[in-house]
């Protein structure tokens, strides 16, 4: 093969597709043990890549193709994520159907993954608009349905008007990004939260229709407690899942309302009872909903808080009075009953007693209206509390609280909660049940048939899939305007029946995509329980924070209901999530209604790895910006050259120099260096241990004719550690070097010495470099005429690391001079001591005087090639010079230019 001038990875890809292709190498045998399972969550079929995809994918498959390296089987699979309304909608605007524009954009889609190198095993590709697919989620709609997790009622659903559907909670925005509102909203449940639409960012309306919920709520407690055992995921996805989920211990307390029933008012601040002057309830509170039927500002008020987010109502202090009076059940004094804003639906019973003394929002509430403030728990501290201004919310003594009076408030939280026959121990969460009904075309028919004698009837098993009809656009729903879908017969009487025209949410396609991935063939099962028990957990799932509820929290249920059916041994179906970060352009996320969108191909398949791998750790956002982009360029073509430049010159020489020794010495700190932070997957830390070693080599080459050997060993780690990032670089640099077989089933290097102190030793060189630079500027040497390193004597380090080791409450001093070679040196020994303690906080771990010499030794040419001038290291001893000997210390060698 002629060598090439510059490097371009477009004009290569060909062939190396070819070869991997040719040897199979991304294929991941069913008979496989335990395979490193590596997943990136698979991508909706929106038409093309975009830069958010890439980063995704990127970091995914570089973090597979070096396990693989390490010698193990990995699964690395991928799929699309194909129905969803806006493949509908698309469809429409192209005067398409659905199934062929998404089958287009599949195709397109999978062209640039293969362009850009990702190494996935095709033979595993699914669509989730197949039914083949399909027909396991209403497999498992029915298996739910048969354990009690499927509910059909009537809600207060949101509705987008303009996609015409209804959405989840989770898939409605708030207008800004309050903090609060985000932790309390539910998930897919009855009405939370009145934002935009996730989607087309249309204001959400509220609509009353008969919907499918799954039973999430049932596994609450379940999925809150899994969380604690999820140590490979980041702390924020598990705290954001616990909010959502939402847990609260406290009490209920039942208010009686006379000819109206009972209010159940959720508290966990029980000791406050006493404080209660008013009750709120919610707007969607069905008393509230009952008043407005009669009461004519209860109606008008119920109209004027449509529309508005969680966060919009959690800040207002808007109620209206509805002349109705409930009993206080300790006192019997009436308190008035409002519907409060602030007060929502979704959390707790939708009901609050209004404790103003001793809650914010109450107060601000009690403020408003001119209603009592009746503090009832004195502060610990025994200050004086202005009631008037702010509540006071923490624990104390009670008061005002009749026989309860003088008890501290979690005993009065006992008693209270042991005496009062309307109080009763309670949990409640914030989290609603998945509604998953959808009033559109594009997804997975609900496989129930509706008969006006037995009600809602699952459609027979050896009848599924219940697919989907032609698509014949209309407005609204297109299933519902299908007569000849609609029209059918009830399974249990034989009636005439019609059949169910809702499609369930396309997170339930992406709730046990995973498991399908295992067996993509497997026809009489969703999946091989025996190969899931095997395989499972992935070990590895790549995808954004932003799925932390969307999808991770249905991910996660799917896991436990399936395993509490005997079809998984393993719960919890992640071991380690890997959060990515946002790609910026101009400061904002890319995207097309900006005008801002960067695509794969404008820069080449690995520049693009390369950069969106190198700009920061894949948890981070980061700006695309075109210096970057260059550079990421630039390292390509240097590498090559040196490959190219080596495969082209004479045979270097074969006698060791120190620089050799040294070079080979970084060379192995390099592979341990670059090793941990792909455990880590800090890819941009390992991009910037591979651009130095680079430039090692480039300043070995300029020093003089190189060690053929040990040069070539250097060039050939420099491959195999960017080809996980770059791999038809790697294979192109792997041939020019001529080395068995390819790179991409090449071993991971290893270090050929221990370099468990590579940190320290680093360091060592790093500083002194440094070190000899500072003095040379302060002294103002441009042309210095020798540098002399002197290493500390034995007894310094003796003394350094039994005072770094010491005791911190013990006799230091003492523990060091107990060493003879200290004592040896006790004039000078106590003032260098007494420094050590000074400073024993801040000792970090150095290296023997023998290592700290061998190391500087075989540094000492970097020296020589920057400042031109000889350079000698010696190690301190009785002739060593008196100023020379006092500085020298234990990991900083003192420095003597002449």
């Amino acid at each position: 093969m002629a060598h090439r001038d510059r490097y371009s990875s477009q004009a290569v890809q060909d062939i190396w597709q070819f070869e991997w292709d040719r040897k199979d190498v991304y294929t991941c045998p069913a008979d496989t043990e335990d395979p490193t399972y590596v997943l990136g969550m698979f991508p909706y079929t929106s038409g093309n890549l975009h830069m958010g995809h890439v980063r995704n994918y990127a970091i995914t498959d570089a973090y597979a193709r070096y396990r693989r390296m390490c010698g193990d089987e990995v699964l690395q699979p991928m799929g699309w994520d194909a129905f969803g309304l806006p493949a509908e909608n698309a469809a429409e605007r192209q005067l398409s159907d659905p199934q062929s524009w998404t089958d287009t954009c599949i195709e397109d889609m999978r062209e640039e993954m293969e362009a850009m190198g990702f190494g996935y095993d095709w033979n595993r590709e699914f669509t989730t608009s197949d039914p083949e697919y399909y027909q396991w989620n209403q497999w498992f709609f029915e298996r739910f349905y048969e354990e009690g997790l499927v509910e059909y009622e009537a809600a207060a659903v949101n509705w987008c008007p303009n996609c015409e559907t209804v959405l989840a909670d989770a898939q409605v925005e708030s207008v800004d990004d309050d903090e609060d509102d985000h932790d309390r909203d539910g998930v897919g449940g009855p009405i939370s939260s009145q934002g935009v639409c996730w989607r087309c960012e249309t204001p959400v309306e509220t609509r009353e229709l008969d919907q499918w919920f799954f039973s999430i709520t049932d596994y609450a407690e379940e999925l809150l407690d899994g969380l604690d055992d999820l140590e490979g995921w980041p702390e924020s996805v598990r705290e954001i899942q616990r909010n959502w989920i939402g847990k609260q211990e406290g009490a209920s307390v039942t208010f009686d309302v006379p000819e109206d029933g009972d209010i159940e008012a959720f508290t966990t601040r029980l000791d406050t009872l006493y404080g209660a002057t008013f009750l709120a309830i919610s707007p969607g509170h069905d008393l509230a909903r009952d008043l407005a039927t009669d009461i004519d500002r209860v109606d008008a008020y119920l109209d004027g808080t449509r529309g508005r987010s969680d966060a919009e109502r959690r800040s207002t202090a808007s109620g209206v009075d509805t002349g109705v009076r409930a009993i206080h059940p300790l006192t019997g004094e009436e308190l008035p009953v409002y519907v409060a804003e602030y007060v929502l639906d979704n959390v707790g019973t939708g009901a609050v007693m209004g404790v103003p003394a001793h809650n914010e929002r109450d107060h601000a509430f009690a403020s408003e209206h001119d209603l009592a403030i009746t503090p009832v728990v004195r502060p610990s501290n025994s200050a004086e509390h202005d009631f008037s201004a702010t509540a006071y919310t923490g624990e104390g003594t009670l008061e005002n609280s009749g026989e309860y009076g003088g008890l501290d408030t979690e005993r009065a939280r006992e008693q209270l909660l042991a005496d009062l026959e309307c109080a009763e121990s309670s949990v409640t969460y914030r989290l609603r049940d998945w509604l998953i009904s959808r009033q559109r075309y594009w997804g997975t028919p609900i496989p129930v048939v509706h008969c006006e004698e037995c009600g809602p009837v699952l459609v027979p098993e050896e009848e599924l899939p219940v697919e989907l009809p032609e698509y014949e656009p209309t407005a609204g729903n297109p299933l519902a305007e299908n007569e000849a879908f609609v029209e059918t017969t009830c399974p249990e009487c034989g009636a005439a029946a019609r059949r169910e025209t809702d499609t369930m949410d396309t997170f339930v396609d992406s709730s046990w995509y995973y498991l399908r991935f295992l067996t993509a063939d497997h026809g009489d099962a969703p999946f091989d329980t025996a190969q899931a028990d095997e395989w499972l957990p992935v070990d590895v799932y790549v995808g954004g924070e932003e799925h932390a509820v969307l999808h991770l929290l249905y991910i996660r249920f799917f896991a436990h209901v399936l395993a509490d059916l005997g079809l998984l041994d393993e719960p919890e179906p992640v071991q380690r999530l890997v959060n990515q970060g946002t790609v910026l352009h101009g400061g904002e996320k890319m995207s097309t209604a900006k005008g801002n969108v960067i695509t794969p191909h404008e820069y080449g398949p690995e520049t693009t790895r390369l950069f969106v791998l190198g700009a920061a750790h894949p948890r981070q956002d980061f700006e695309w910006t075109a210096k970057d982009v260059s550079s990421a360029y630039d390292l390509q073509q240097q590498l090559y050259d040196m490959v190219r430049a080596f495969t082209e010159a004479d045979a270097g020489r074969s006698e060791r120099e120190p620089r050799d020794d040294y070079l080979d010495r970084e060379i192995d700190r390099t592979i341990a260096a670059t090793t941990e932070e792909f455990d880590a997957f800090r890819f941009h830390r390992a991009i910037s241990e591979i651009r130095s070693l680079a430039g090692v080599l480039g300043q070995y080459v300029e020093a003089g004719p190189v060690h053929e050997a040990v040069y070539r060993r250097g060039l050939k780690t420099l491959t195999a550690l960017i080809a996980p990032i770059t791999p038809y670089l790697a294979e192109e640099l792997w041939n020019l070097l001529r080395c068995d077989g390819l790179a991409v089933e090449a071993e991971w290097p290893e270090p050929a010495d221990n370099v468990s102190d590579y940190r320290i030793e680093r360091a060592l060189i790093d500083t002194t470099r440094a070190d000899v630079r500072d003095i040379c500027e302060v002294a103002g040497i441009d042309d210095p005429g020798e540098i002399t390193l002197v290493v500390a004597p034995e007894w310094k380090y003796r003394a350094y690391e039994t005072v770094r080791r010491a005791d911190p409450e013990g006799a230091v001093v003492s523990q060091a001079f107990e060493d003879d070679l200290v004592a040896d040196n006790r004039d000078v020994a106590g003032p260098y001591l007494a420094d050590l303690q000074d400073r024993r906080r801040s000792l970090e771990p150095v290296l023997s005087p023998d290592a700290e010499q061998a190391i500087l030794e075989r540094a000492a040419w970097l020296l020589r090639a920057e400042f031109d001038a000889p350079v000698s290291v010696q190690t301190a001893d009785a002739t060593t010079d008196e100023d020379l000997l006092e500085r020298a210390q234990p990991g900083k060698p003192a420095i003597h230019i002449g």
